[in-house]
Protein backbone atom coordinates (compact mmCIF):
# COMPACT_ATOMS: atom_id res chain seq x y z
CA UNK A 1 0.00 0.00 0.00
CA UNK A 2 2.82 2.30 0.31
CA UNK A 3 4.03 1.28 -2.70
CA UNK A 4 1.21 2.45 -4.39
CA UNK A 5 1.10 5.87 -2.20
CA UNK A 6 -2.43 4.90 -0.79
CA UNK A 7 -1.66 4.39 3.10
CA UNK A 8 -1.00 7.81 5.19
CA UNK A 9 0.65 5.92 8.33
CA UNK A 10 2.26 2.19 7.45
CA UNK A 11 4.55 0.02 9.48
CA UNK A 12 7.52 -0.77 7.27
CA UNK A 13 10.62 -2.47 7.01
CA UNK A 14 13.36 0.07 6.34
CA UNK A 15 14.26 -1.80 3.29
CA UNK A 16 10.89 -0.87 2.06
CA UNK A 17 10.90 2.63 3.62
CA UNK A 18 13.96 3.87 1.96
CA UNK A 19 11.64 3.10 -1.59
CA UNK A 20 9.31 5.48 -0.34
CA UNK A 21 10.83 7.90 1.57
CA UNK A 22 10.89 10.17 -1.66
CA UNK A 23 7.06 10.11 0.25
CA UNK A 24 7.46 8.98 2.99
CA UNK A 25 8.90 10.35 7.12
CA UNK A 26 9.58 8.58 9.88
CA UNK A 27 7.64 9.27 13.03
CA UNK A 28 10.19 9.13 15.98
CA UNK A 29 8.00 6.20 17.84
CA UNK A 30 7.01 2.70 16.92
CA UNK A 31 10.61 2.04 15.36
CA UNK A 32 11.78 -1.48 15.74
CA UNK A 33 16.03 -1.65 16.29
CA UNK A 34 18.27 -2.71 19.27
CA UNK A 35 21.64 -4.71 19.59
CA UNK A 36 21.69 -8.79 19.33
CA UNK A 37 18.22 -8.86 17.78
CA UNK A 38 18.99 -9.18 13.91
CA UNK A 39 18.21 -11.84 11.33
CA UNK A 40 20.33 -15.09 11.29
CA UNK A 41 21.06 -17.46 8.74
CA UNK A 42 20.54 -20.99 9.93
CA UNK A 43 21.29 -24.22 8.12
CA UNK A 44 20.65 -28.04 8.81
CA UNK A 45 24.43 -29.35 8.21
CA UNK A 46 27.41 -27.37 9.26
CA UNK A 47 27.73 -24.64 6.68
CA UNK A 48 30.75 -21.67 7.21
CA UNK A 49 29.81 -18.04 6.23
CA UNK A 50 32.34 -18.14 3.42
CA UNK A 51 30.06 -21.03 1.47
CA UNK A 52 27.12 -18.92 1.35
CA UNK A 53 27.79 -17.93 -1.77
CA UNK A 54 27.01 -21.50 -3.51
CA UNK A 55 23.59 -22.16 -1.38
CA UNK A 56 20.34 -21.51 -1.63
CA UNK A 57 18.77 -18.90 0.67
CA UNK A 58 15.11 -19.26 1.72
CA UNK A 59 14.22 -15.15 2.18
CA UNK A 60 11.72 -13.98 3.73
CA UNK A 61 10.76 -11.59 1.17
CA UNK A 62 12.60 -8.82 -0.89
CA UNK A 63 11.95 -6.26 0.67
CA UNK A 64 12.59 -7.24 4.14
CA UNK A 65 15.56 -5.11 5.94
CA UNK A 66 16.94 -8.79 6.42
CA UNK A 67 17.43 -9.09 2.55
CA UNK A 68 19.05 -5.91 2.81
CA UNK A 69 21.42 -6.78 5.27
CA UNK A 70 22.22 -10.04 3.37
CA UNK A 71 23.07 -8.15 0.12
CA UNK A 72 25.21 -5.76 2.51
CA UNK A 73 27.06 -8.11 4.25
CA UNK A 74 26.94 -10.87 1.40
CA UNK A 75 26.98 -9.76 -1.28
CA UNK A 76 28.44 -12.81 -3.34
CA UNK A 77 24.83 -15.04 -2.06
CA UNK A 78 22.96 -14.38 -5.37
CA UNK A 79 19.99 -17.97 -5.05
CA UNK A 80 17.68 -16.83 -3.20
CA UNK A 81 14.06 -17.51 -2.33
CA UNK A 82 11.32 -15.60 -0.66
CA UNK A 83 9.22 -18.11 1.78
CA UNK A 84 6.48 -16.59 4.24
CA UNK A 85 8.86 -16.22 7.15
CA UNK A 86 7.21 -18.83 9.91
CA UNK A 87 8.05 -21.81 6.97
CA UNK A 88 11.75 -20.96 6.82
CA UNK A 89 12.34 -23.56 9.94
CA UNK A 90 10.29 -26.13 7.82
CA UNK A 91 11.92 -25.45 4.15
CA UNK A 92 15.25 -25.79 5.37
CA UNK A 93 14.51 -29.11 7.93
CA UNK A 94 13.24 -30.14 4.63
CA UNK A 95 16.72 -29.77 2.40
CA UNK A 96 13.97 -27.32 -0.16
CA UNK A 97 17.09 -24.56 0.77
CA UNK A 98 20.22 -25.04 2.06
CA UNK A 99 19.74 -22.55 4.49
CA UNK A 100 17.48 -20.03 5.77
CA UNK A 101 17.48 -16.03 6.88
CA UNK A 102 15.09 -16.35 9.82
CA UNK A 103 13.52 -13.11 11.70
CA UNK A 104 11.18 -12.55 14.36
CA UNK A 105 10.16 -15.38 17.20
CA UNK A 106 11.70 -17.97 14.51
CA UNK A 107 15.16 -16.36 15.75
CA UNK A 108 14.36 -18.44 19.12
CA UNK A 109 13.18 -21.55 18.04
CA UNK A 110 15.35 -22.56 15.35
CA UNK A 111 17.84 -24.51 18.08
CA UNK A 112 15.10 -26.51 19.23
CA UNK A 113 14.68 -28.12 16.41
CA UNK A 114 17.85 -29.23 15.57
CA UNK A 115 19.26 -26.56 13.21
CA UNK A 116 22.47 -24.54 13.37
CA UNK A 117 23.84 -20.59 13.33
CA UNK A 118 25.60 -19.72 10.02
CA UNK A 119 25.86 -16.00 10.96
CA UNK A 120 24.43 -13.45 12.91
CA UNK A 121 23.57 -10.17 10.34
CA UNK A 122 22.84 -8.10 13.55
CA UNK A 123 26.25 -8.74 14.84
CA UNK A 124 27.92 -8.30 11.81
CA UNK A 125 26.18 -4.77 11.39
CA UNK A 126 27.39 -4.03 14.86
CA UNK A 127 31.04 -4.83 14.95
CA UNK A 128 31.04 -3.21 11.61
CA UNK A 129 29.50 0.37 12.04
CA UNK A 130 29.04 0.24 16.00
CA UNK A 131 25.68 1.05 15.78
CA UNK A 132 22.19 -0.51 17.14
CA UNK A 133 20.44 -2.76 13.92
CA UNK A 134 17.80 -0.57 12.07
CA UNK A 135 14.96 -2.85 11.56
CA UNK A 136 11.39 -0.84 10.73
CA UNK A 137 9.47 1.89 11.94
CA UNK A 138 6.13 3.58 11.16
CA UNK A 139 6.05 5.56 8.08
CA UNK A 140 3.72 8.91 7.44
CA UNK A 141 3.04 10.60 4.34
CA UNK A 142 5.02 13.46 4.32
CA UNK A 143 2.14 15.80 2.70
CA UNK A 144 0.39 15.61 6.23
CA UNK A 145 0.88 18.72 8.18
CA UNK A 146 3.48 18.46 10.98
CA UNK A 147 0.52 19.08 13.78
CA UNK A 148 -0.94 15.67 12.65
CA UNK A 149 2.26 14.10 12.69
CA UNK A 150 3.49 15.21 15.92
CA UNK A 151 0.05 14.20 17.31
CA UNK A 152 -0.16 10.75 16.05
CA UNK A 153 3.15 9.88 16.91
CA UNK A 154 2.58 11.42 20.74
CA UNK A 155 0.05 9.25 20.39
CA UNK A 156 2.14 6.06 19.56
CA UNK A 157 4.63 7.15 21.93
CA UNK A 158 2.07 6.94 25.23
CA UNK A 159 0.65 3.32 24.00
CA UNK A 160 4.35 1.92 24.01
CA UNK A 161 5.01 3.78 27.31
CA UNK A 162 1.97 2.26 28.77
CA UNK A 163 2.83 -0.96 27.45
CA UNK A 164 6.07 -0.66 29.00
CA UNK A 165 5.04 -0.27 31.83
CA UNK A 166 2.07 -3.31 31.89
CA UNK A 167 3.51 -5.71 29.75
CA UNK A 168 0.45 -7.93 31.03
CA UNK A 169 -1.85 -5.24 29.11
CA UNK A 170 -1.90 -6.88 25.52
CA UNK A 171 -0.81 -10.01 26.22
CA UNK A 172 -4.32 -12.04 25.25
CA UNK A 173 -4.44 -9.67 22.08
CA UNK A 174 -0.97 -10.62 20.97
CA UNK A 175 -2.08 -14.46 21.46
CA UNK A 176 -4.67 -14.24 18.61
CA UNK A 177 -1.93 -13.35 15.98
CA UNK A 178 1.22 -14.65 17.91
CA UNK A 179 3.07 -17.66 15.41
CA UNK A 180 2.95 -20.80 17.15
CA UNK A 181 4.32 -19.16 20.27
CA UNK A 182 4.63 -20.02 23.72
CA UNK A 183 4.10 -17.50 26.19
CA UNK A 184 7.46 -17.66 27.20
CA UNK A 185 8.77 -17.34 23.90
CA UNK A 186 6.13 -14.13 22.86
CA UNK A 187 7.59 -12.74 25.71
CA UNK A 188 11.46 -13.02 24.99
CA UNK A 189 10.12 -11.64 21.28
CA UNK A 190 8.52 -8.59 22.68
CA UNK A 191 11.58 -7.79 25.50
CA UNK A 192 13.95 -8.00 22.60
CA UNK A 193 12.22 -5.51 19.75
CA UNK A 194 10.13 -3.63 22.42
CA UNK A 195 12.92 -1.23 23.52
CA UNK A 196 13.99 2.37 24.89
CA UNK A 197 14.57 3.02 20.86
CA UNK A 198 10.61 1.74 20.41
CA UNK A 199 9.93 5.11 22.33
CA UNK A 200 11.98 7.14 20.48
CA UNK A 201 14.49 6.82 17.82
CA UNK A 202 17.19 9.41 19.37
CA UNK A 203 20.19 10.32 18.34
CA UNK A 204 22.09 7.13 17.64
CA UNK A 205 18.68 5.41 16.58
CA UNK A 206 18.66 8.50 13.69
CA UNK A 207 22.95 7.36 12.99
CA UNK A 208 21.92 4.22 12.12
CA UNK A 209 18.86 4.17 10.37
CA UNK A 210 20.81 7.08 8.42
CA UNK A 211 23.78 4.67 8.03
CA UNK A 212 21.71 1.98 6.27
CA UNK A 213 20.23 4.31 4.29
CA UNK A 214 23.61 5.64 3.03
CA UNK A 215 24.68 1.98 2.32
CA UNK A 216 21.02 0.91 1.02
CA UNK A 217 22.18 4.21 -1.66
CA UNK A 218 25.28 3.23 -2.04
CA UNK A 219 24.27 -0.48 -4.04
CA UNK A 220 21.02 1.27 -5.59
CA UNK A 221 23.20 4.15 -6.81
CA UNK A 222 20.40 7.00 -6.08
CA UNK A 223 22.55 9.77 -4.80
CA UNK A 224 19.47 12.12 -5.42
CA UNK A 225 17.83 10.99 -1.79
CA UNK A 226 21.22 11.21 -0.24
CA UNK A 227 20.37 14.30 1.30
CA UNK A 228 16.29 14.19 2.22
CA UNK A 229 15.43 14.49 5.47
CA UNK A 230 14.32 11.12 6.47
CA UNK A 231 12.49 11.72 10.06
CA UNK A 232 9.63 14.29 11.38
Amino acid sequence: MAFDNESDISKISFHSYFKVMDRYQLLNSGAALGKNCGPLIISKRKIYPDELSDCKIAIPGVNTTANLLLQLLFPSVKSKVKYLFSDIEDVVLSNECDAGLVIHETRFTFKNRGLKLVSDLGNLWEKKFSLPIPLGGIAIKRGLDSTTKNDINEILRSSIEFSLQNPDSALNFMKQYAQDMDENVMMQHVNLYVNNFSVDIGIEGKSAINKLKNEYLSINKNQSLQDLDIFI
